[in-house]
């Protein structure tokens, strides 16, 4: 029963968003001028670079849908877990370590497989369009980096996972769960002094009008930010952001480096003014619950169906250990949650509108309109998404019915 349910989600699930993917392609495709509330800031020219990276980029994502589903299939009816974890399992190392060893190769070998995407991405796509600043030396450094990190922290969280899974009675995944949420604020913590600055360097923001500015408004938020940084993104990428990270002493207030030379100060202010909004708004409490109670009751089915054994049944799966039905647990959830993806997607709308209502309240709706136009023309964004494709997929409102928000909130700005 499980399997055939499995089997129609899954079908569902590559249609759905092959659909989408197509729709999208077709008003891309169809929209060839620049829509006239956006002519008087962005080009023809630019209109066109823009539909072509979308138009580039969805082929790219239809390629990749296709070829990860082929290779999940693979793995899931071919045989091949049964024989990675009877390879594993022969060097007699004990159940923890067998399951740590096993979890971390599927995961070597699917990051190798993925390995040329990433390539044809940023050295082919992105470098076509200008985007990519990478260098092949980067790209490796980096992948090398993710590697070593992703061992360091890793292999320690599976052994705790897999320690519970194995050792501590039917209410592991009550005790599993309460680990990964205090995990998680660890590395929340952890992120912005240990883990970023691995992989790029991080100066303290040396503008000291910029910076007066960014006290101002911290101060009319009622909120306390000591470290303001700028990164060197423009190493990697053209593409610019701002974002705060952290909490406690470690909380900083990070600027793209691309960002700051592509705006006027007063659109950094409209634009971190808008991220602060978030923040105010509890948007970040709030995902966080959202996540914990969907990994509370992620866990729970996970409990039953390790159990009952389902997964490994379903999928004529030899080796019955619980490592391997937490694997076939990750590898198959997703298509049973994929249709909350538009819910989601509409909660995350929902807090940028009022991310911005709280931006236009303490900084200008005219900057940060004026900031997110140099932003969507930098970045080549599209301007004529699928309405169906972007409520769906998209975190924040389309631009057109982003800007046309923005303006009726001019009169209230200060």
């Amino acid at each position: 029963m499980f399997l055939q349910i499995f089997i129609i989600l899954f079908i569902m699930t590559v249609l759905t968003k092959l659909t989408l993917i197509g729709l999208n392609i077709k008003s891309v495709q169809q929209n060839v001028k620049v829509p006239s509330e956006f002519s008087s800031v962005i080009n023809q020219e630019q209109h066109e670079k823009a539909q072509s990276y979308s138009l580039a980029k969805a082929r790219f994502s239809l390629s990749q849908l296709i070829f990860n589903q082929v290779i999940l299939l693979i793995w899931l009816f071919s045989g091949l877990l049964d024989e990675l974890a009877s390879m594993i399992e022969a060097f007699s190392l004990g159940k923890l370590t067998v399951g740590v060893i096993f979890l971390l190769a599927f995961n070597i070998i699917n990051g190798v497989i993925s390995l040329p995407f990433d390539w044809y991405f940023n050295f082919k796509l992105e470098e076509k369009f200008g985007f990519n600043k990478m260098t092949p030396k980067i790209f490796i450094i980096d992948h090398i980096k993710q590697f070593f990190l992703g061992l360091a922290i890793g292999v320690p969280l599976l052994y705790a996972i897999l320690f519970f899974l194995y050792k501590t009675g039917e209410n592991w995944w009550i005790i599993t769960w309460a680990f990964i949420v205090a995990f998680q604020f660890v590395m929340i913590w952890a992120y912005p002094k240990f883990i970023a600055p691995l992989f790029n360097k991080f100066k303290p923001l040396n503008d000291d009008k910029l910076t007066s500015k960014i006290a101002t408004l911290l101060d009319s938020c009622k909120l306390v930010f000591k470290d303001f940084y700028t990164m060197n993104a423009s190493i990697r990428s053209s593409h610019g952001n701002a974002y705060f990270t952290g909490f406690g002493k470690n909380r900083r207030i990070v600027f793209f480096d691309t960002l700051l030379e592509t705006l006027e100060d007063n659109e950094v202010i409209a634009v971190l003014a808008h991220e602060l909004g978030h923040l105010k708004r509890k948007h970040i409490f709030k995902s966080i619950i959202i996540s914990t109670v969907g990994l509370f009751a992620g866990l729970y089915i996970l409990s039953l169906a390790v159990k009952n054994q389902i997964l490994v049944q379903s999928f004529g799966i030899e080796t019955t250990e619980k490592y391997m039905q937490l694997l076939l647990f990750t590898l198959t959830v997703p298509y049973f949650t994929y249709f909350l993806t538009p819910i989601s997607s509409w909660f995350s709308r929902k807090n940028e509108f009022e991310a911005d209502e709280f931006a236009a309240t303490h900084a200008h709706a005219k900057d940060l309109i004026s900031a997110l136009l140099k932003l969507i023309r930098d970045n080549s964004s599209t301007l004529t998404p699928h309405p169906v494709y972007s409520k769906f997929y998209f975190s924040h409102p389309p631009p057109g019915e982003r800007i046309a928000f923005l303006k009726s909130l001019e009169t209230e700005s200060l």
